[in-house]
């Protein structure tokens, strides 16, 4: 199992732009083999009232994550992302974690 996620600062009082866009955002990964499932995770707020988000995809496999970001349906999910531009400070930032087999 490997699990991909990308930590999101979104501007203060914009929290519920950045979710109503991940709502109306079609991500495409049902088409994806090795794809398990997907949440959208919403952290404590920082001082300023700058919010934390995460976006958290589970895959099969680390190479079935990195088939998908070489994939024509990683190309459509993200064509159209200019939207957040507004409301997300800084670009994500990506942690990536394999499990470990107990």
């Amino acid at each position: 199992m490997y699990i991909a996620m990308n930590h999101f600062r979104v501007a203060a009082g914009r929290g519920s732009d950045f979710e109503d866009q991940w709502r109306r955002r079609e991500s495409y990964l049902d088409q994806v083999p090795g794809f398990v499932q997907f949440h959208l995770v919403r952290g404590k707020d920082e001082e300023d009232g700058t919010h934390r988000y995460a976006s958290h995809t589970t895959w099969n496999s680390r190479q079935a994550f990195l088939d998908w970001t070489h994939s024509e349906a990683f190309r459509k999910a993200h064509g159209n992302t200019g939207g957040t531009k507004s409301v997300v400070l800084q670009h994500p930032e990506f942690k990536g974690w394999e499990a470990v087999e107990l």
